[in-house]
């Protein structure tokens, strides 16, 4: 068996090959043409092949996935020895990935199918649209204050309201002409965000677990295809503690000899997941006694910040069996399953 470590780039990798009782060999090759079609006709069915995750990583891993017998897909943020390398080169980083996989010391990332990742780029892209129109609505709302127009910010979100606000007749005429062309962008980006949002519902659809998730009271189709998209096997995950992991809703633990002290919430994973969590939390509150009742008994004991987390690990939890357990609500917030599920 030979475990190769690769240090993988957009244009070339350096694969390094260890193998017992052999001296190491360490090469570059193209990502592209005769020189990677070499290094894949020289591979074995009992090599072992670990690279890092970046943007093409998964095109690298359905290249070699059926030639080998394993294939992993290291998660950077927990594999810090090439990172904090004194000497960072290709070799170092394609012999350090290499001697941990024969180690089987690896941290290895969570591979989406080609389905999930499709839809995890469209509730990105979306996301990073939905920020920019946040940005430029923020703009708008400066502009304003800054001539003692006091608004409430929800009220440019409308176009009823953006018209009435913008219609003050104290701007001047550059920013009047900049505003215009804000209004025109802000059009444009409500337009394609309601599409990419189609786009992510129909794509949604034919995932399983998509009818499931929206039975819950609180997930509405472009929540319920966010979660999807980052979750993608409920499988991976054995426990409702490693999702919660995953969203990076645990806290962080500080642990010497006796002391044992946890702190803040981790933040790791997708902060789009994470916030799309904390959003359906505020609407199964409304709606779920169990969720409300104990959202009120957090609150009173450790204020409103720690209370609206637990009760999203909550919710977080409730997603899990329900994807696990292929449950469809007829009424989620009285807890009644259909039966005929």
């Amino acid at each position: 068996m030979r475990h190769i470590g690769i240090d993988l780039h957009s244009n070339s990798f350096t694969a390094c090959y260890l193998e017992n009782g052999k001296q190491e060999i360490i090469k570059t090759f193209k990502l592209q043409g005769i020189e990677f079609e070499n290094f894949l006709s020289d591979l074995h069915l009992d090599d072992e092949v670990a690279v890092e995750a970046t943007g093409n990583s998964s095109f690298f891993r359905d290249k070699v996935l059926s030639l080998v017998k394993r294939v992993a897909i290291i998660s950077p943020h927990q594999f810090n020895v090439i990172r904090s390398s004194i000497k960072k080169t290709d070799k170092n980083d394609a012999r350090a990935i290499a001697f941990f996989l024969s180690k089987d010391m690896l941290p290895e990332a969570r591979v989406k199918s080609s389905l999930h990742q499709q839809l995890l780029g469209i509730a990105q892209t979306r996301d990073q649209l939905v920020k920019t129109r946040v940005a430029l609505l923020n703009k708008v709302y400066g502009m304003l204050n800054g001539h003692g127009l006091k608004i409430k910010k929800e009220q440019l979100t409308s176009i009823k309201g953006f018209e009435k606000a913008i219609a003050f007749e104290g701007l001047s005429t550059i920013e009047q002409a900049t505003i215009k062309i804000i209004k025109s962008e802000l059009f444009s980006l409500r337009e394609n965000i309601k599409e990419l949002e189609k786009l992510m519902v129909e794509h949604a659809k034919g995932i399983s677990g998509y009818e499931n998730l929206l039975s819950i009271k609180g997930i509405g189709p472009t929540s319920a295809a966010i979660f999807l998209a980052n979750i993608s096997d409920i499988n991976n995950f054995d426990d409702t503690g490693k999702l919660a992991s995953y969203f990076g809703i645990t806290p962080t633990v500080y642990q010497s000899n006796d002391k044992c002290i946890n702190g803040r919430i981790t933040k790791r994973g997708s902060k789009l997941a994470r916030r799309t969590l904390v959003q359906c939390t505020l609407i199964a509150k409304r709606y779920s006694p169990y969720f409300h009742e104990f959202y009120e008994k957090i609150k009173k004991q450790r204020g409103a910040g720690k209370a609206i987390i637990a009760t999203a690990r909550k919710l977080l939890n409730t997603i899990f069996y329900t994807l696990k357990n292929n449950w469809l609500f007829e009424d989620s917030s009285n807890f009644k399953i259909n039966t005929c599920n």
